[in-house]
């Protein structure tokens, strides 16, 4: 997915005009006012949680295949869910204490609303100018959106040049990101410092799931997990990097969107892991209440008589929260030039094959939990 010479061309008008857009001063006509109000009811109302962001990621996706970046953000909004429930599941309550569960799912919460305040509204306004037939990107400085993204939009209103507005979704919701979430001091201390933190990067937990429903023939089809591996998630490059690497392994081979596509239209998103595995994981906690852990699996297959590892949905373990509004700034004023972030490609994803790395993720967490439970007896 590297850039040809005639692609980088096209591209050099973009660089040039990054600096050249609208800012929210003069008031609004009654029509533009009223188009800025409901797109903010709106995204209000499918901003409730992570299964209705999620949900309407991909329903955006149904209407608009060509905004790649929503079908991206379905996925990674279904793995910020299983994050969240894994808090209250099986394994890791059993190594983090309940404040730490709370501080994690707050972080987690806090990152997956934020991006969608202001991703779902850019969404919309596009939605709303395929209708009206008409460029009404210069009203997203009304709607709080960097001025990095309404070139964007204007450029991809001109040219449907669906690569570099993926991309370019990437980089502002990360640098959005940065500004609202990471430099906030009472994350940093509660969550992005800590050493449970460290530890899940150390474990190799963090990993990015996309399942892909891969049709063998006419009698059958299986459900394959390619992905990646998440380090560093506090370094904004890396951050930056890795958004690029996953949509390089959707959207970068034949046939690999329409796989995970396939398969997120026949599996509503739960939260539980039981959504891909269900031969692994339960919403139903089935564990005995009291007794000491036992591992479950043997080669990523469960161990005779063993239970399904507990896995519940978003709303059996928590409720929807308050948002605190996000602070009124434009990155993209603090940062300058990311003309050369925006058209360097990473390196060409592959679809790597994530069974087995999951698998060896949960051994050594269930081998953690296990050893905790001898030591505290």
């Amino acid at each position: 997915m590297g850039l040809s010479w005639y692609q980088y061309a096209s591209r050099l008008p973009l660089a040039m005009n990054l600096g050249k857009v609208r800012t929210a001063t003069a008031p609004l006509p009654a029509q533009d006012q009223k188009t800025v109000e409901q797109i903010k009811q709106e995204t209000h109302a499918h901003n409730r949680d992570n299964i209705d962001r999620t949900r309407a990621y991909l329903s955006f996706y149904q209407k608009h295949p060509q905004v790649h970046w929503a079908l991206l953000a379905h996925l990674v909004s279904r793995n910020a869910g299983w994050s969240m429930t894994d808090l209250r599941g099986e394994l890791l309550p059993r190594l983090l204490r309940t404040k730490e569960q709370q501080d994690y799912f707050s972080f987690l919460e806090r990152g997956n609303w934020l991006i969608f305040h202001d991703a779902y509204p850019q969404l919309l306004l596009y939605e709303e100018s395929v209708r009206r037939q008409t460029n009404l990107f210069y009203l997203l400085p009304h709607l709080g959106v960097s001025t990095f993204m309404q070139a964007i939009w204007n450029h991809f209103w001109k040219t449907t040049d669906k690569e570099l507005l993926a991309i370019a979704l990437i980089i502002n919701e990360q640098n959005y990101l940065e500004e609202q979430l990471m430099k906030d001091s009472s994350y940093q201390n509660s969550v992005v410092r800590t050493i449970p933190f460290a530890l899940q990067e150390l474990l190799q937990l963090n990993l990015i799931l996309f399942p892909q429903r891969k049709v063998v023939d006419e009698q059958g089809s299986f459900l394959q997990l390619v992905g990646e591996r998440v380090f560093h998630f506090a370094s904004l490059p890396e951050r930056i990097r890795l958004g690029k690497r996953l949509y390089s392994l959707l959207f970068g081979g034949a046939n690999r969107q329409e796989a995970a596509y396939a398969w997120a239209m026949e599996q509503p998103h739960t939260g539980s892991r039981k959504d891909y595995w269900p031969h692994l994981f339960h919403d139903v906690n089935d564990t005995v209440p009291g007794k000491s852990y036992q591992v479950k699996l043997m080669n990523c297959q469960l161990r005779q008589g063993a239970k399904r590892l507990f896995s519940p949905t978003l709303r059996q373990v928590w409720r929807p929260i308050h948002h605190e509004p996000p602070k009124a700034l434009d990155w993209y004023k603090n940062k300058g030039d990311v003309w050369h972030v925006l058209t360097r490609m990473e390196e060409t994803a592959f679809a790597a094959e994530m069974n087995e790395v999951y698998c060896q993720a949960l051994a050594k967490i269930e081998w953690a939990v296990a050893a905790r439970t001898r030591l505290l007896g």
